[in-house]
């Protein structure tokens, strides 16, 4: 742990590091990716392509009666990561989460599961792929209604034709840990918002899917169901080791649970990366705008304050280089420091604290956001 390795060189005061979610290597394993991926409703894949629509802009599809929902974007998501989709209304986030999961047929382009063209496989493959691989929470629970908690979780499990005992013991497990120990029996209209949630990620869990993908699935609620219910998602995505899919279009929602974040506006991608990188190097003005409300230090990490030319002093006090100002505020305040940023237990640089301080305030470097 930080704290001994770092008690040996003489630092003091450890900020402890929040579990890391990050799939932690330069060169993760690829989970999901598109390549080149369109979706305009209207247009069949041939005249797409016979029309060379690919070079063409929003207006000029309009003016042949298409729209374009989804335009070339190309993605990848690395296993175990969690990656937020976000955007405005009418942005193409949700078509483009459909196209992944093949509920909606892309008109052009590649989606690439581990490496395979989901898109030119054959029909029983995908649906094995989509029934036992891809699990899928909407805004919408769309639960059964004659169906009780424990009918509606099992559902997947007996359509795969588990057979009663195994879905019986799966369905308990799922309800435990989905914290709904004792509301087996009821029915849909006699649970609130947030158990009918809980339902619903219980029930896109059962078949231990390798991808969860989830669109809008708390915007439904009210904001403390839905913190709790964002906290639940991370306990179970560390626990559970899935890599997570998630779209919203609430910022705060997307810096709290992401690993990396994509805008999207009109159909295409406009950044990805994580929230520090999109708050404090905006891809262009439209992020910029989108991510200006953003409290600096809920984004910022220690690990972009460090003053590298400077020497470590033996006693400084020791920063996690993974927390982000917010956090680490207090010992600003409470300590006169120095500080130093560690790297599991390995000293990166002397921590400024006026810039630090700057953060807190709200002072944005140029360029970054509006």
């Amino acid at each position: 742990m930080i704290e001994s390795q770092t008690a040996a060189r003489g630092f003091a005061n450890v900020v402890p590091l929040t579990p890391a979610r990050s799939p932690g290597s330069a060169s993760p394993e690829i989970a999901l990716a598109t390549k080149n991926l369109w979706k305009v409703f209207g247009a069949t894949g041939t005249e797409f392509f016979a029309k060379n629509c690919a070079e063409m802009d929003a207006g000029a599809l309009a003016g042949r009666g298409w729209v374009p929902a989804v335009r070339d974007v190309s993605l990848e998501v690395a296993v175990g990561e969690v990656f937020v989709i976000m955007g405005l209304s009418g942005s193409g986030k949700s078509t483009l989460v459909r196209c992944l999961s093949r509920l909606i047929e892309p008109t052009s382009g590649a989606i690439l599961f581990h490496g395979r063209n989901l898109l030119a496989m054959p029909e029983a493959e995908l649906v094995e792929i989509r029934r036992k691989k891809m699990g899928m929470v909407f805004q919408n629970f769309a639960l059964l209604p004659n169906r009780n908690v424990q009918g509606n979780i099992a559902l997947p499990l007996e359509i795969l034709g588990v057979d009663r005992a195994n879905r019986a013991a799966r369905t308990q497990e799922l309800i435990e840990l989905v914290g709904l120990t004792g509301c087996k029996e009821r029915y849909p209209n006699e649970l609130s918002g947030g158990q009918q949630q809980r339902v619903g990620i219980a029930r896109s869990l059962a078949v231990d899917p390798e991808i969860w993908f989830l669109d809008e699935p708390f915007s439904a609620l009210d904001p403390l169901i839905r913190s709790d219910l964002q906290e639940e998602l991370l306990r179970l995505q560390r626990s559970l080791a899935k890599t997570v899919v998630f779209i919203t279009h609430d910022l705060d929602e997307a810096i709290k649970i992401a690993d990396r974040i994509t805008i999207m506006e009109s159909g295409r991608v406009v950044q990805v990366g994580s929230a520090e990188d999109l708050v404090m190097n905006p891809a262009d003005a439209y992020v910029a705008r989108f991510t200006s409300k953003v409290a600096l230090g809920k984004v910022v990490r220690a690990r972009s304050l460090v003053e590298k030319t400077r020497e470590v002093p033996a006693h400084a006090v020791a920063i996690d280089s993974e927390q982000t100002v917010q956090n680490f505020a207090p010992l600003l305040v409470s300590s006169v420091g120095p500080f130093v940023v560690v790297d599991n237990g390995a000293p990166l640089g002397v921590l400024d604290r006026r810039r630090a301080f700057d953060i807190l305030a709200g002072v944005r470097p140029a360029g970054a956001g509006a």
